[in-house]
């Protein structure tokens, strides 16, 4: 019996469920009335990780927007994964938004993370590791307490945790 426990929190992006969600998405679009001779798109960079949504004006930019938030909640991809840039105009009289798909947990974050779980005076130890915040402990039941806290705290980021032993 291991003597400590552990468990990653960590902030991932499942990027096939998102291609898919955009799948779907530029379909809905394409069948939709509303969306008729209008220049409305979605595009992805894997690489680095963001969206391009395209259309003709401020309007028809939020329906696309929601349409891609429903499309990535119904195939579980968090939305507080996404980090909205501002509204700019773009060739041929269209509006452009650059959408960053939030991947890992940067230091400012991971401090805050660590902090909370100080805060709790659990008999815990945090520490950050790249872009994953590590949490171990001797006592299980400990560790579950500060998984409740991080899934019932208002952070602006998403959460998962992994690799629980």
């Amino acid at each position: 019996m291991a003597d400590t426990f552990s468990f990653d929190i960590v902030s991932e992006v499942n990027m096939q469920e998102v291609d898919n969600a955009l799948n779907q998405a530029r379909k809905e679009i394409i069948q939709r009335y509303d969306f008729k001779d209008s220049k409305s798109s979605i595009e992805l960079n894997q690489k680095d990780k963001y969206l391009t949504v395209i259309s003709d004006d401020d309007f028809k930019l939020k329906s696309v927007i929601d349409i891609l938030q429903n499309k990535l909640i119904k195939r579980s991809v968090p939305v507080k994964a996404l980090d909205y840039g501002t509204v700019e105009p773009a060739a041929g009289s269209t509006v452009r938004q650059i959408i960053k798909l939030r991947v890992g947990i940067n230091k400012e974050d991971a401090k805050l993370i660590v902090k909370m779980i100080k805060d709790t005076k659990l008999k815990v130890q945090a520490q950050i590791m790249d872009d994953q915040v590590r949490v171990s402990g001797k006592n299980k039941d400990d560790l579950q307490a500060v998984m409740k806290m991080i899934r019932e705290a208002e952070l602006k980021f998403a959460t998962q945790f992994t690799n629980y032993r």
